[in-house]
């Protein structure tokens, strides 16, 4: 097929070289615009318009896909399909319908489920145990577009939400590629999307990070995994920032060992154990133990490395 590929991040960045690497010949990739970066100011290209470029790809970058100019320039290529990837900018119906097979979007949730921003990164969180990608014909709607197909991924019991987020987009690649060719071939039957389903995610900021002890120790641990690497999750310990990367819950069998048969009495937030290579703290309900560390302006490390440079004890709130 002839294609015109839009995207931004490096989840497109997948999808874009599986194009460029199959039979299908793509006329051009859309981006978003460059971006200043740091106090120096200078413009930096996004993923997708490095990978273009690389391989000798006309590159658009309109202000606004709503832009005249850009959609008469867009509709001058002569697409059949028009694959969009995370591309940043809501397309107004007039690129919708433009192209003969429409606009195909790879979104990286089961959908209706997550429909909107971060959806990777709230399957972690919120416990799920399977994920998948999308393939969606849109329509002028936020992910509410017909089904075309589905791949689903069953995730890791230390998944987070960066090896989620490589893992779905090499999945998404691939489901493209066959989406394509089983359009071509009359395959597919577009499926409603069931509205009862639907569920919306927003995006991450960087304050979904602070952790609240109040919580169960289940969903903290959830939560840690699910913002690494951005935006991460943290406290704070003498009143500076610390990181927790990597966590655990403590079992019985554990809290046994340490001399703590309930955790119900402990003040969450309190640490209520320091043992040789760990930090135990107590929640909401249950006890987390603290696997990994970053302290304000140092390198991540492990919590044994991290106590060799700290005097941490018992009984302290964290």
């Amino acid at each position: 097929m002839k294609l015109v590929f839009m995207g931004t991040p490096d989840f497109a960045v997948g999808t874009l070289q599986a194009l460029i690497e199959s039979e299908h010949e793509i006329l051009a990739v859309v981006t978003q615009p460059d971006k200043a970066k740091g106090r120096s100011g200078k413009l930096t290209y996004s993923p997708v318009k490095e990978c273009a470029l690389e391989a000798g790809i006309k590159v658009l970058q309109p202000e606004k896909a709503r832009d005249e100019d850009f959609i008469k320039e867009l509709e001058a290529l002569g697409a059949e399909v028009i694959v969009v990837v995370a591309y940043g900018q809501i397309l107004p119906e007039s690129i919708i319908n433009m192209p003969k097979y429409g606009c195909i979007n790879v979104h990286a949730s089961l959908l209706p489920k997550y429909r909107g921003a971060a959806p990777i990164q709230w399957a972690v969180i919120n416990g799920d145990k399977v994920s998948g990608v999308t393939t969606m014909k849109m329509d002028v709607g936020l992910d509410t577009g017909d089904i075309l197909e589905v791949a689903e991924l069953e995730l890791d019991k230390k998944e987070t939400g960066g090896s989620l987020f490589d893992k779905l987009a090499g999945v998404g690649a691939k489901l493209l590629i066959k989406t394509l060719a089983d359009l071509k071939d009359g395959k597919i039957e577009p499926k409603k999307q069931d509205e009862a389903s639907a569920s919306y995610v927003h995006m991450l900021k960087k304050s979904l990070g602070q952790i609240d002890f109040k919580n169960s120790a289940e969903e903290i641990e959830r939560l840690i995994r699910g913002l690494n690497p951005w935006p991460s999750a943290y406290t704070s310990l003498d009143s500076k920032m610390l990181k927790i990367w990597d966590a655990d819950l403590a079992d019985q069998e554990e809290l046994k060992l340490l001399g703590l048969s309930d955790s119900s009495d402990f003040e969450p937030g309190k640490i209520v154990a320091v043992s040789k290579n760990n930090i135990y703290v107590a929640c909401g309900s249950g006890v987390l133990r603290l696997n990994e560390l970053q302290a304000e302006g140092k390198k991540r490390m492990s919590c044994a490395d991290f106590l060799k440079g700290h005097k941490i004890e018992a009984g302290r709130l964290i």
